[in-house]
């Protein structure tokens, strides 16, 4: 079973930055879309940046700028550097697939306050 696991988050001062981690277990990490998902609390989960196995990247708007997506295949990890951090950056994030996610992992918290 594929498992993902994130780390990297924290609390951070608005404008901060924080480098979010994932690794993934699953077999085929170099030739699948991968993608970040944002959880801000009470609300639904929504893709935030996502990339092909290339590195071809996209943003949503509400990041765009500011975060940036990266991978490394022969590691099989996903990055998720985010900088100019806001307060509504709060929340879950998690990594998986773009396409057909497979089962969530727990997700690191991130909180943006001052």
């Amino acid at each position: 079973q594929v498992r993902l696991v994130e780390s990297g988050g924290g609390l951070v001062q608005p404008g901060g930055s924080l480098r979010l981690s994932c690794s993934d277990s699953g077999a085929y990490f170099s030739i699948r879309m991968m993608a970040w998902y944002h959880q801000a609390p009470g609300k639904e989960r929504e893709m935030v940046a996502n990339i092909t196995h290339g590195g071809i990247d996209v943003y949503s708007d509400s990041v765009k700028g500011r975060f940036t997506i990266s991978r490394d295949n022969a590691k099989r990890m996903l990055y998720l550097q985010m900088n100019n951090l806001k307060p509504e950056d709060t929340g879950m994030y998690y990594c998986n697939r773009a396409v057909q996610p497979v089962p969530f992992g727990q997700g690191t918290q991130v909180t943006v306050s001052s």
